[in-house]
């Protein structure tokens, strides 16, 4: 019974400390890469379609750059104007092509939303990165 126990309780701080560790590498040291596998696209008055993000022209692909504060994607690098480090979240916003973008990446997981909004229109990607 008490090795069950102790096994028990090796495997609780094995997990908390391996999630710990996973979670260091979404909180803004790292230089991440992160892929965009659903997207929204919408204008007023018009139901949303929903498609792959290559099928409205968005990155399949970008690699954010804390320490220069850019995100990149295929073609071109666009700076991070605004950026919190929050708990649970980091946000990140500047603009492109006319267009507003907010990201904002979950500091446990990794997983990604991005919007992009101008007067005519808004695109929602979803997406999940990893540290490079």
């Amino acid at each position: 019974m008490k090795r069950k126990c102790l096994g028990l309780a090796i495997t609780a701080v094995c997990s908390i400390a391996s999630a710990a560790l996973y979670a260091a590498d979404f909180d803004s040291s790292r230089q991440l890469i992160c892929a965009t596998f659903d997207a929204h696209g919408c204008d007023p008055g018009v139901v949303c379609e929903r498609a792959l993000p290559s099928e409205f022209g968005a990155p399949q692909f970008l690699r954010i750059d804390f320490a220069n504060k850019t995100v990149a994607g295929p073609r071109r690098v666009t700076p991070i104007r605004f950026m919190d480090n929050g708990q649970s979240q980091i946000l990140m916003q500047g603009t492109e092509l006319g267009y507003a973008w907010t990201i904002v990446l979950d500091k446990d997981d990794g997983s990604l939303t991005v919007t992009l909004v101008n007067r005519d229109d808004v695109l929602v990607l979803f997406g999940a990165c990893t540290p490079l």
